[in-house]
C-alpha cells in the first residue's frame, strides 16, 4: 500500500468516529446545559424558535469543548480498529514506519486545530455574546399570565385579582383591586362574568354586569359607578421579551484584537499611574524615583526622607515639621492606593490574557490529543467506542484539571497566563512523545503497566 493510499484510508478511519464521537459529546454537554438552565424558561411561555436560538447560541462553546474530545476518541477507535485487525502489524511489515503511520492523523489534527483557532476568534466571541444578551432578555420577561379561579393573583403589577369560578374561557365573580399609590384614585371593579385576553404588552378585561368603586386619596371622595359592559386595558411591561444591544462585552465575548485594546488600554493605565507616582515624589517631596518603582523601594525612600530629613525640622521649625509630616502620611496613603489600582489593573491583564491564550491552547489539544491517542490506540488493539471513551474520560479530566487549576492561579497572578494555559498541553504532549516512543518496540499496554507498577515496588 502506497503512502498516499495509506493517508487517505487512516483519514476515512478518523472520520467516522469523529461525527459519531461529536454528536454524542454535543448532546451530552448541551444536555446539561439545558437542565442547568431549565429554570430559566419555566413559565415564561417563550416561542419554540426563541428556545432554538438560544440553544444554538451556545452550542458555539460545547462545539469547542466537544471537538478536542472528539478527536481523542476517534484517534483510538481509528487505531484501536486497525491495531485488533492486525491491519497495524500488515503495513508495518510492507515498510511505513511509525511517523507515516500516525501522519495521517497529525494532519487531520493540524485542519482540526487551524479550523477550531478561527472559530475561537471570531464565531465563539460573537455567540457568547448574543447569547448573554438573548439570556439576560429572557430572564427579565414576565412570565404568561395564568388566572385560576378561587385564589388571589398579584402576578399584575397595581392590581390584585379575585376569581370565584371559571367555565371555560369565561370568569364568574370578579374582584379587582387597584394597589393604592399618592397621587392616585384607588379603585375596586367588580363584575358577574368576564373573560381576560393578553394582547401585546398587556391584558384586555371584557367585563360584564358590575361596578366601580373609586376612591381619591388625596380629597377622600367616593363614587359609585354601575356598568352593563366595560372594557379595562391594562399594560404590563416585559410580557414580551423586548430584545436589547450591548456594545458592552465580557472576556469570553471578545475576539483578539479586541482583547489586545484592552490590555493595551489597562497598561496605558497602569503606566499613568507610575507616572504620576513619580511626579509626586518629585514635586512634594523633591525625591528622584529609581527605574524599580516598587512600592517597597518607595517605602525606604519614605523612610529615609523621614528620618534624615523631617526629623531635622522637628527641633528647628516645628510648625513647618507638622505639615510636612501630613504631606508624607499623605503621600503614602496615595501611592498604597496607586499600587492598588495597578493590582486590579494586572489582574484584569491576567484576566484577559488567559482568554486569549485559550482561544488557541484548547484548538491546539487536537494535535496533543491525537499523540496520545494513535499510541494508546495501537497498544490498547481495542477500537470499540465504550472503550476509547472509557480510556479518553481520564485524560479527559486530567486536562480540564489542569486547565480550571490554571486558569484560577493565573486570575489571581501566581502563574503567569501563558503557563496556565499550555501546561496541560506541555506535560500531555510529553506523555504522548513517550507513547509513540514505548509504541515502536511493539509491546502492547499491559506492558506499561507491569513496567509502570515493577517500577513503583522497586521504589
Amino acid at each position: 500500500m502506497s503512502v498516499n493510499k495509506l493517508s487517505r484510508y487512516i483519514f476515512l478511519e478518523h472520520l467516522i468516529p469523529f461525527i459519531l464521537a461529536l454528536v454524542v459529546l454535543i448532546f451530552i454537554l448541551l444536555a446539561n446545559f439545558l437542565l442547568r438552565t431549565m429554570d430559566k424558561f419555566l413559565g415564561k411561555g417563550i416561542d419554540i424558535t426563541l428556545l432554538l436560538e438560544y440553544v444554538f447560541l451556545n452550542l458555539a462553546w460545547v462545539l469547542a469543548l466537544a471537538v478536542p474530545m472528539a478527536v481523542l476518541i476517534s484517534t483510538l477507535m481509528a487505531y484501536g480498529r486497525l491495531a485488533e485487525d492486525n491491519e497495524i502489524t500488515a503495513i508495518r511489515t510492507s515498510g511505513i514506519n511509525n511517523f507515516n503511520l500516525i501522519k495521517p492523523a497529525l494532519s487531520f489534527g493540524l485542519f482540526i486545530t487551524i479550523s477550531m483557532c478561527i472559530f475561537n476568534n471570531l464565531a465563539l466571541p460573537e455567540m457568547n455574546h448574543k447569547a448573554r444578551l438573548l439570556s439576560r432578555d429572557i430572564s427579565r420577561k414576565r412570565p404568561d399570565l395564568e388566572f385560576e379561579a378561587g385564589y388571589f393573583i398579584n402576578s399584575i403589577p397595581g392590581y390584585t385579582f379575585f376569581l370565584e369560578s371559571r367555565v371555560n374561557d369565561v370568569f364568574k365573580g370578579i374582584t379587582i383591586y387597584s394597589k393604592k399609590t399618592s397621587n392616585k384614585i384607588q379603585q375596586t371593579i367588580t363584575a358577574k362574568s368576564g373573560t381576560i385576553e393578553n394582547i401585546g404588552d398587556g391584558i384586555l378585561l371584557h367585563l360584564l354586569n358590575g361596578e366601580i368603586h373609586e376612591l381619591n386619596n388625596n380629597s377622600n371622595e367616593y363614587r359609585q359607578i354601575k356598568y352593563s359592559k366595560y372594557d379595562v386595558l391594562i399594560p404590563i411591561d416585559n410580557l414580551r421579551i423586548q430584545r436589547r444591544n450591548s456594545k458592552i462585552r465580557g472576556d469570553r465575548e471578545m475576539t483578539y484584537s479586541m482583547i489586545n485594546q484592552k490590555i493595551d488600554n489597562y497598561e496605558i493605565k497602569i503606566n499613568d499611574i507610575y507616572s504620576r507616582i513619580q511626579k509626586r515624589l518629585k514635586n512634594e517631596l523633591n525625591l528622584e524615583s529609581n527605574d524599580d518603582l516598587t512600592l517597597s523601594n518607595i517605602e525606604y525612600d519614605l523612610n529615609y526622607y523621614e528620618s534624615n530629613v523631617l526629623l531635622g525640622l522637628k527641633n528647628s521649625d516645628k510648625k513647618l515639621y507638622s505639615k510636612e509630616k501630613r504631606k508624607l502620611k499623605n503621600l503614602r496613603k496615595g501611592i498604597k492606593t496607586d499600587f492598588n489600582l495597578i493590582s486590579n489593573y494586572q489582574k484584569y491583564i491576567n484576566k484577559y490574557l488567559v482568554e486569549l491564550h485559550k482561544k488557541f491552547s484548547i484548538p491546539f489539544a487536537s494535535l496533543i490529543f491525537i499523540l496520545i491517542g494513535a499510541p494508546l490506540g495501537i497498544l490498547s488493539k481495542k477500537g470499540g467506542f465504550a472503550m476509547s471513551v472509557s480510556i479518553s474520560l481520564g485524560f479527559f479530566v486530567i486536562y480540564w484539571g489542569f486547565l480550571i487549576g490554571g486558569e484560577e492561579f493565573a486570575d489571581r497572578g501566581l502563574i503567569s497566563p501563558l503557563l496556565a494555559m499550555w501546561q496541560p498541553n506541555f506535560f500531555l504532549g510529553i506523555l504522548g512523545m513517550f507513547l509513540l516512543l514505548y509504541m515502536s518496540t511493539e509491546k502492547n499496554i499491559s506492558d506499561i503497566y507491569r513496567m509502570f507498577f515493577k517500577t513503583r515496588s522497586n521504589n
